[in-house]
């Protein structure tokens, strides 16, 4: 079974940055496609970004496109999610998710993935 465990979420002013990490328990991470989601109180759970195990297939929230980065780190076992210019709009608990069932046109459809973390906080306040 698959294992994620989110971290770096906290509270920060807008235009502020913060850097999530999920840590996968996983050994075989680099065949896994990865995907960071969030889901802010009252809303639906949206997908924010998304990477193929090889690295490429990347894919960004309009919302986010150009403020946001989604990165990994295959040897570590790591995922993370570069936030930067952060708006009091992307308050929201987000979430790493794991073992994609696809197809990839569908990646930002939480259905579309097997395995998910307890989530991090992320607030900004303006």
């Amino acid at each position: 079974q698959v294992q994620l465990v989110e971290s770096g979420g906290g509270s920060v002013q807008a235009g502020g940055s913060l850097r999530l990490s999920c840590e996968v328990s996983e050994r075989a991470y680099s065949d896994y496609a990865m995907a960071w989601f969030r889901q802010a109180p009252g809303k639906e759970r949206e997908g924010v970004a998304a990477m193929l195990g090889n690295g490429g297939g990347i894919n960004y929230a309009d919302s986010v496109k150009g403020r946001f980065t989604i990165s990994k780190d295959n040897a570590k076992g790591t995922l993370w999610l570069q936030m930067n210019d952060l708006r009091p709009d992307d308050t929201a608990m987000y979430y790493c998710a794991s073992y994609y069932r696809g197809p990839w046109t569908t990646w930002a459809t939480m259905a579309s993935w097997s395995y998910w973390g307890q989530g991090t906080q992320v607030t900004v306040s303006s």
